[in-house]
């Protein structure tokens, strides 16, 4: 894909499909295989023993075996210190760590501007978010909204795009996702912004925009006499470089995430996302889940979305790929264009010298460096559970399954056996995570779609770690675009398919209200 410009991450299933074969596609069936993994199948005895083993919890009066061990064998030490996100699988064989911290490195790294003496470090841009992957992902953790006009701290951008009629070239994935069953309304990339708003630039181009954030408390009440406050959002590109937005823009924020626990995310079976879809409402929950289909291009061909948002990205390379190419300007072989996001609208952005002289691939990160930034990324432990025997931990484990909240948020998974990535491979795991997409209300509605997603619609995140955001990140701010300042407020803002379990939390005892909170902290 040299040259290509890269597409808005989540949008990857929104480019590239003309005249390509569909593998595995006929009748509205994809196969959904994972061609990058070297997956060893199941046996019959080992499937009855994974369903055993992940079976719902029944007893709250004690821990379940193997609890505390969130990341099965991978699992390390909780860190009381910003370095609790920081840590390699600890199943991790020895000659792998050198790989691990290589690839720490490059995700540390600052990039400059082309040309430069430094040919293995320019490239940065011409437009960018960040000069580097930890700049977004501080200590590999959740990023936050400005908390003052002139905080620059951040890492928090605005996506963008256009319906698909508004611009040409998206007929191909319209057709392909609409074979999908799939009617929901296609966007395309900002034919003069691209996929994201940039708000920094190279010296000699114009940022694109400055974020603007403004916000109003709205009171809710509780029971028990007790109330809370939500700060509900208005986002604004303000300062726009390149003249107005179109009258069909539409605007989606997004916080950077944390990024433990990847790699065994990306070991889950598709088979065991796919078995918890429920587009109609089978079960009468109220919560009808479904699996995010993505294009990707390194491998040319649907694949199931796991990572993102949205679930727009479909392999941690991939997403990896896209991150360097739309937040920071630096071309891959995935993503080859030098330009990054810049479109043909910003000729001078298109033409600005770029660092792909420091590779072999002509790229400005290579395959070589593209892979140790994904074996980082992929081995990012998960810490291990803090206070599982606790009473009232278990009082509040009780009430997330007696509420219903499993529904999306699946407590636990047994990974594939993966012939070549010893640290994923056949581990008991507890992500708290469907991987779905969901209707989560107005109130979380970007009113934006994206792939399969439509505008209300949000991937299940992972609560795996949640209690450590503040210890690693130095705020409690959750949802994608950070405006909850704690997990009670988080629990607030869910709607749609959570409106049940969101109302049972404001109508419940305070006690076990607390209990619940207590519970989400020790995850």
């Amino acid at each position: 894909m040299a040259g290509h410009p890269r597409p808005m991450a989540g949008l990857i299933a929104a480019l590239g499909l003309a005249g390509l074969a569909l593998p595995g596609h006929a009748g509205g069936k994809v196969d959904l295989t994972r061609p990058h993994l070297e997956v060893v199948a199941r046996t019959a005895a080992e499937s009855g023993r994974i369903a055993a083993v992940t079976a719902p919890a029944a007893d709250f009066s004690a821990p379940e075996p193997f609890e505390a061990n969130a990341g099965g064998a991978a699992t390390v030490r909780a860190r009381d210190n910003t370095d609790a996100f920081s840590q390699p699988s600890a199943n991790m064989p020895f000659e792998r760590e050198l790989d691990f911290k290589v690839g720490n490195g490059l995700f540390r790294k600052l990039w400059v501007s082309s040309p430069s003496s430094t040919l293995v470090s320019d490239g940065l841009g011409p437009l960018f978010n960040a000069r580097g992957c930890q700049n977004c992902h501080l200590k590999d953790g959740r990023g936050h909204p400005p908390e003052s006009p002139d905080d620059d701290a951040v890492s928090m951008f605005l996506r963008i795009s256009v319906p698909a009629t508004a611009a040409a070239g998206t007929t191909e994935i319209e057709a392909f996702l609409l074979s999908l069953g799939d009617e929901t309304p296609r966007t395309a990339p900002d034919p003069v912004y691209g996929g994201q708003l940039q708000d920094f630039a190279i010296q000699g181009h114009d940022a694109e925009y400055r974020l603007d954030i403004a916000y109003e408390e709205i009171e809710v009440p509780l029971s028990g006499g007790e109330t809370a406050s939500l700060r509900k959002p208005r986002y604004r590109a303000a300062d726009l470089g390149y003249g107005p937005l179109g009258p069909d823009a539409m605007l989606s924020p997004r916080v950077a995430p944390q990024m433990i626990g990847l790699g065994l995310l990306e070991a889950i079976d598709a088979q065991d996302i796919l078995a918890r879809e429920d587009p109609a409402d089978a079960d009468g929950d109220g919560v009808s889940g479904r699996a995010q289909i993505v294009w990707s291009f390194e491998h040319a061909r649907p694949m199931l979305g796991r990572f993102g948002l949205k679930a727009g990205s479909p392999t941690i390379r991939e997403q990896s790929a896209s991150a360097f190419a739309g937040d920071i300007g630096i071309s891959s072989p995935v993503f080859g264009a030098g330009w990054g996001d810049c479109t043909e609208f910003q000729t001078t952005c298109r033409t600005a010298p770029d660092g792909s002289s420091g590779t072999p691939e002509n790229t400005e990160i290579g395959a070589e460096g593209l892979d140790l930034v994904t074996f980082y990324a992929r081995n990012l432990a998960v810490p291990e559970r803090r206070d599982v025997g606790d009473t009232q931990v278990l009082r509040g484990k009780e009430i997330f399954y007696g509420v219903g909240c499993p529904a999306c948020h699946t407590p636990k998974y047994v990974t594939s056996r993966l012939a070549d990535q010893p640290e994923q491979s056949f581990q008991l795991i507890w992500p708290y995570t469907d991987l779905l997409l969901h209707d989560m209300g107005p109130g979380l509605a970007d009113n934006r779609p994206e792939g399969r997603a439509d505008g209300r619609e949000w991937r299940t995140p992972p609560l795996w770690g949640i209690g450590l955001t503040e210890t690693v990140s130095g705020h409690s701010y959750f949802l994608h675009d950070g405006r909850a300042r704690s997990l009670l407020e988080a629990v607030l803002w869910h709607g749609g398919e959570a409106r049940a379990q969101r109302d049972a939390v404001v109508d419940m005892p305070p006690e076990d209200r607390a209990a619940l909170i207590r519970y989400l902290e020790s995850l």
